[in-house]
């Protein structure tokens, strides 16, 4: 299987030259591991998949640091909180050590886990100001081209700039929505079907399992499929758990889970004290339009792209590539929003970046005009207070050009994600 460079691999470097310990996280597969192994080659990996290094790692965590390297990947850490205590401990020693020789403080540990809620608690307690954090994503569409670009997705001159430059033909773009953005898919012929249903099945028995005991695997799965089919909508816990069989508690509880695992991700709305009537419910996205299509049984390429759920998907995809463009950079997707009023008005992307608000609407159509972003001036009163300003606003479409549509706003083609 051909390795496919990630762009996230340069942040990586600088930050396992800058931390004692860094943690990738991220859902299961997207390759967070082969990452680790690939930036480095002299630290020693060791997986704890392998039933007898987690017992001894459980069991006996100091002799577990005598049989090892003094550097060490450690896969899937979420599976022995108890060695925490002995990283701290590990890290303070090399920091001594580094102060009273007048040295440069060494990367020592680093972990992956596809189990973020685990994996925060244990950081919290252990390796807080110890630890970098870097979550993972699968593979961008720029990855799967090899497009140079490691900047985060902002209208902005300079970025348009750089992307025009690389601008990505989207002819194959409905296969890359339905095929999804896991490595092994991307960098191999396996059946689809096959994959995602083991996939499914791994995660609840591996992730889900270790958050909380699941009776019957169908309900969870059923769930999954409840969200998926809502992928960027208003998040209805009680629709949701009608349609999964389960109560709206146990919706809640699970859809922790599922953002913890990097399954999903809650846009949460977009608020300024100059913006009156704004709604509070959060919007879910599916971050793997792949399993998205897979849980919701549209199951070719082309079933998607003239289908009736056909924007749906589109909006899934380019929100997913503007998140996993934001993380590749080494920034962080909490100011990414978006807007919402009581009279149902709506903006389906706000970025808030530094004191500049940058609108974004996305459509499917090839044929962009004004009209689809009229909804823009809705944000104008953040700027009355003088400290905030209206940055330029954004359609992305199918239309292969990019186009002004006002002195504001341009028409930008999904190749320049």
């Amino acid at each position: 299987m051909e390795w496919i460079d990630r762009a996230i691999e340069d942040y990586l470097v600088k930050t396992i030259n800058t931390f004692p310990a860094v943690l990738v996280t991220g859902p299961r597969q997207v390759g967070k591991s082969s990452l680790l192994q690939m930036v480095v080659d002299d630290f020693e990996y060791i997986t704890f998949d392998n039933p007898f290094v987690l017992q001894q790692a459980k069991e006996d965590p100091e002799l577990f640091f005598m049989n090892h390297s003094a550097k060490l990947i450690l896969d899937e850490i979420q599976y022995v909180p108890e060695l925490f205590p002995f990283l701290k401990i590990k890290i303070d020693e090399m920091r001594l050590a580094a102060l009273k020789d007048k040295s440069t403080e060494k990367c020592l540990f680093l972990l992956s886990g596809s189990q973020a809620y685990h994996l925060m608690e244990n950081v919290s307690e252990s390796l807080a100001g110890r630890l970098a954090i870097l979550p993972l994503q699968g593979i961008s569409y720029r990855e799967q081209k090899n497009i140079k670009c490691a900047l985060p997705f902002v209208p902005t001159d300079e970025y348009l700039d750089i992307r025009k430059k690389e601008s990505l033909n989207t002819d194959d773009l409905w296969t890359m929505i339905h095929r999804g953005y896991m490595p092994r898919l991307i960098a191999s012929q396996d059946d689809w079907e096959t994959y995602y249903s083991s996939y499914v099945t791994t995660y609840i028995e591996r992730d889900v399992n270790q958050l909380t005991k699941i009776s019957d695997k169908g309900d969870f799965v059923r769930f999954m499929a409840a969200v998926a089919a809502r992928s960027g909508e208003l998040l209805n816990y009680d629709s949701i758990a009608r349609d999964a069989g389960v109560s709206a508690t146990t919706v809640r509880r699970w859809l922790q889970i599922l953002e913890s695992s990097g399954i999903i991700l809650q846009l949460n709305p977009y608020h300024n004290n100059r913006l009156k009537r704004v709604i509070k419910t959060p919007k879910v996205f599916f971050m793997d339009t792949g399993l998205m299509a897979w849980l919701t049984r549209w199951i070719t390429p082309e079933t998607i792209q003239f289908g009736a759920k056909a924007g749906q998907f589109f909006e899934t995809w380019v929100v997913s590539e503007i998140v996993k463009s934001f993380l590749n950079a080494g920034k962080s997707v909490r100011d990414l929003y978006f807007y919402r009023d009581a009279d149902q008005r709506e903006i389906d992307l706000v970025m808030e970046i530094g004191r500049t608000v940058y609108p974004v609407e996305i459509k499917m159509t090839a044929r962009p005009n004004k009209n689809m972003v009229q909804a823009f001036h809705l944000l104008e009163p953040v700027t009355e207070a003088g400290d905030m300003k209206l940055g330029a606003g954004a359609l992305i479409n199918q239309n292969p050009e990019l186009i002004y549509l006002d002195k504001g706003t341009r028409a930008i083609p999904v190749g320049y994600l």
